[in-house]
């Protein structure tokens, strides 16, 4: 553990979420949206210990990130991936020092829920391409959200990009894409283990496995125009109330807290 992931255990570890009190506003999160069911849950066990208030927006990290840049209101945000926290760190709206690793996910296949297609073995040479037929696949965009930016590189790995890249509807975020596929416009779709897990329509029919990407993490940090507040939030997310509430749908904890940079 370097001396700043250190101090900034130490921090967590002195603050409760008592210890700072609600003050003229609530602490605005700007979250991806694959953490929604999770976040909505503990926002409201987070005010009820605390009486702060939090004003949650989900969207794609990329453009939750474009708007802090252009001067969006927000204290805290939870990126999908460690790119666009780089990026706010890069532009100094974010402040690198609260930045910490916080949860982990898994990158699936899935298909709608009376789909025909049964479980299958994700790995080298995986014909997706012939398993979705003349269909269509949905995943984010594979160039800016980080859930499409994982699977381009898990099939790129796998050797199955470029058979199948035409055959991708890309979306904003992974929740319009597991929309995709549950409300029956795409039969296939890649997203994180935890949406499908929150949608009855869905069914997971394949892993990828973890060497085919870079590790799923979700880093938190404080914006650089964050109100004293944000610091309680932080503290709360490490909890074992918030684990609970994480474990529940699916996310799984970094073994230990590790600094960004």
């Amino acid at each position: 553990m370097n001396r700043r992931t250190a101090c900034l255990a130490a921090l967590f570890a002195t603050m409760s979420p008592q210890s700072v009190f609600a003050g003229d506003g609530p602490v605005t999160v700007f979250a991806a949206a694959s953490t929604q069911s999770a976040l909505d849950d503990i926002n409201v066990a987070f005010t009820k210990s605390t009486t702060i208030k939090v004003a949650a927006t989900y969207g794609g990290s990329s453009t939750l990130m474009q708007q802090i840049e252009k001067g969006a209101s927000a204290d805290v945000f939870v990126s999908a991936d460690m790119d666009w926290m780089d990026y706010g760190i890069e532009k100094k709206v974010i402040n690198e020092e609260t930045c910490i690793y916080l949860l982990g996910n898994r990158l699936v296949l899935i298909a709608q829920k009376d789909s025909k297609l049964g479980n299958v073995k994700i790995g080298p040479g995986f014909n997706l391409a012939q398993l979705v037929g003349d269909g269509r696949i949905a995943t984010g965009d594979v160039r800016t959200v980080p859930v499409g930016m994982y699977a381009k590189k898990a099939l790129e790995k796998l050797g199955s990009w470029d058979a199948v890249a035409a055959k991708f509807t890309m979306t904003e975020n992974v929740r319009a894409a597991l929309e995709l596929v549950a409300g029956g416009e795409a039969p296939l779709g890649i997203v994180y283990a935890t949406d499908a897990k929150v949608e009855p329509r869905v069914k997971i029919i394949g892993t990828f496995p973890a060497g085919s990407h870079p590790a799923i993490v979700y880093p938190i940090a404080e914006t650089s125009t964050a109100k004293p507040e944000a610091v309680s939030y932080l503290s709360y997310l490490h909890s074992a109330a918030a684990r609970a509430v994480f474990d529940k749908y699916g996310f799984f904890f970094l073994n230990r807290q590790i600094a960004c940079r």
